[in-house]
């Protein structure tokens, strides 16, 4: 049997160390599905809808430190593919999506399923080509693959369905197929001596840390030590920084802590290390900002600068700290953390759930699943109060993750990046912490727990309503409108697919519920239905909010709701 073009596209992926492929089958992907069934060594993993592909692949690249691959077919199938990959983009995780085509003598042609993939994927990913000949082929492969490890974001090859079974050119394929590098980047001396001069004159100084923080904690520990500065943690941030850590005043922005948000602004100096947290309404319009980031190009993007440095965080800090020759007051340190941990008390006090008392606090619910979860479990939380709850109740430790479309911001991710993670780590609990709205968007998915036996638990907080969304109209003085959830009873869903369901509504059946599910050698759905009314409040509430409440509150009692007012009282304040 002659040697196809699709065969080639499997033997690059094999010696590239490729185990399995995300995907939907198509009849455009024929050539490629037949070739890997015939080498028997990468796995297929079904799923219900392209886009948990691409959002399972990104998840598994992060768990696995390595390049992942999605697949989808022509036309719409492979454009399902697209909201995952701008996720995978955002995050900067190296991630091939290869993007089946019509047929080659068809495009152009208006053909049923035609699209122009070539321009539909630019946006999020580097590297973006067509295969029309056998030539092309493995060598637009290994540079689509070297491009996504290299610059960590997306690559997408587009194969037309004919052409991956054209028979192949006579050309060989490489045994390293792409070729990580690790740099050490740090700034020059003259760099470091002006970084240093600005850090010495401060008083006041405060970290800002970020994802680009990973690896780099112990130096961290050593420049808080030296600077006397607490430490505020960008969301990505959190699962590398903030357990152990004697110098964490929390996080800031719009899910963050209080104690975050007057560390920033009570400075004289903000160092931001390894972030681009993106909300320039949280950062001090005062401060000397002073910034190291390994992408040059996101130097002063987001708030003023007054000097910024491209860097490795750890490299930059190793080959700072000699710099650093000045004594310094521990009295913003301490005013800091004696903040954060008058926080970390007040919100422990809400994570509590009384039996008969209903719905289930969705504070408690986090804490009950943090406490049960194993000390290397990997949580997911989709965008909304999810991942509110997470970021405030999750307690991380070193070898636990949080893994949230925290850049892109979109719904639905949790249950798909679950289905990576574990994929990628069969032997790890791995728990997704899911929202009513986002389970139900891609609710087909469960059944690819069942189809390939995947032992996720996914806990739903079930409050019938898209709580964030109605929060910021509450905000914004509008009567919600629009955000309600006719849900169904999910663990009956969940059982009628195959997999264990449990539902909870006393706060009294929480613990036990948990402690079962987490103990099931299987998936599992926990359906705990939670309070709608509680208020997840960003650290700084402005003029405007406070308007924005005063008139929702004016105009629900004259629209005749003003029982929502007293559901509201009795939840966020008559504990």
């Amino acid at each position: 049997m002659k040697k196809t073009i699709a065969d080639v596209l499997v033997e690059a992926l094999l010696n590239a160390g490729i185990k399995r492929i995300y995907g939907i089958v198509g009849d455009s992907l024929n050539a490629v599905l037949d070739s890997i069934r015939r080498s028997g060594k990468i796995e297929w993993i079904h799923v219900r809808h392209e886009e948990v592909a691409a959002f399972a692949a990104g998840a598994d690249a992060q768990v696995s430190g390595s390049i992942a691959v999605c697949a989808g077919s022509s036309g719409p199938g492979n454009m399902h593919l697209i909201n995952g990959l701008y996720d995978c983009h955002r995050n900067r995780v190296p991630v091939l999506a290869i993007a089946a085509h019509i047929p080659s003598d068809e495009i152009g042609s208006e053909y049923f399923q035609a699209t122009h993939p070539e321009y539909l994927f630019q946006e999020c990913s580097h590297y973006c080509e067509v295969i029309t000949t056998a030539k092309q082929m493995p060598r637009s492969f290994t540079m689509a693959m070297q491009t996504a490890v290299a610059r960590s974001g997306v690559s997408v090859i587009i194969l037309p369905g004919d052409v991956a079974a054209l028979e192949a050119a006579d050309l060989p394929v490489p045994e390293h197929v792409y070729h990580p590098t690790h740099p050490v980047v740090h700034p020059s001396e003259p760099e470091l001596q002006k970084l240093a001069e600005f850090l010495n004159q401060g008083k006041k100084i405060t970290l800002l840390c970020g994802a680009g923080c990973a690896g780099a904690r112990e130096p961290l520990m050593q420049l808080c030590d030296r600077l006397k500065s607490p430490m505020v943690i960008a969301l990505r941030g959190k699962e590398y920084l903030e357990y152990d850590n004697p110098y964490s005043v929390g996080l800031t922005g719009l899910i963050g802590y209080s104690s975050g948000y007057h560390a920033m602004m009570d400075c004289d100096v903000l160092l931001m290390l390894g972030t681009d947290f993106p909300y320039r309404q949280f950062f001090p319009e005062d401060a000397v900002v002073l910034q190291v980031d390994i992408q040059s190009s996101h130097l002063g993007r987001r708030t003023k600068l007054d000097y910024g440095v491209c860097g490795d965080v750890k490299a930059t800090i190793e080959t700072l700290l000699p710099y650093l020759t000045e004594e310094h007051s521990d009295k913003h340190l301490h005013k800091s953390v004696e903040r954060y941990e008058k926080v970390r008390k007040e919100l422990d006090e809400l994570a509590v759930g009384k039996p008969g008392k209903t719905p289930i606090h969705p504070q408690y619910l986090t804490k009950v699943i943090s406490d049960a979860a194993a000390d290397n479990a990997i949580f997911t939380c989709d965008v909304g109060t999810p991942t509110v709850w997470a970021a405030r109740y999750i307690e991380m430790s070193r070898n636990r993750r949080l893994l949230g479309s925290f850049s892109h911001g979109t719904m639905a991710n949790a249950l798909p990046q679950a289905i990576g993670a574990q994929v990628s780590d069969p032997g790890r609990q791995v728990i997704s912490l899911s929202g009513d709205g986002g389970i139900a968007m891609l609710m087909g998915d469960l059944l690819t727990l069942k189809q390939h036996n995947l032992p996720i638990k996914v806990v739903v907080f079930n409050n019938g309503a898209l709580s964030f969304v109605e929060l910021e109209m509450k905000a914004a003085g509008l009567l919600e409108s629009g955000t309600e959830l006719v849900n169904p009873n999910f663990a009956m869903v969940a059982q009628a697919m195959g997999l264990e369901g449990i539902r909870v509504e006393d706060p009294a059946d929480l613990e036990g519920a948990v402690e079962r599910a987490l103990q099931h050698d299987g998936p599992v759905l926990i359906d705990v239905v939670v309070n709608r009314q509680e208020l997840s409040l960003p650290p700084k509430i402005n003029i405007k909010q406070a308007e924005g409440f005063t008139l929702w509150m004016m105009k629900a009692v004259l629209n005749g709701r003003g029982d929502e007012l007293i559901e509201l009282a009795k939840t966020n304040l008559l504990r």
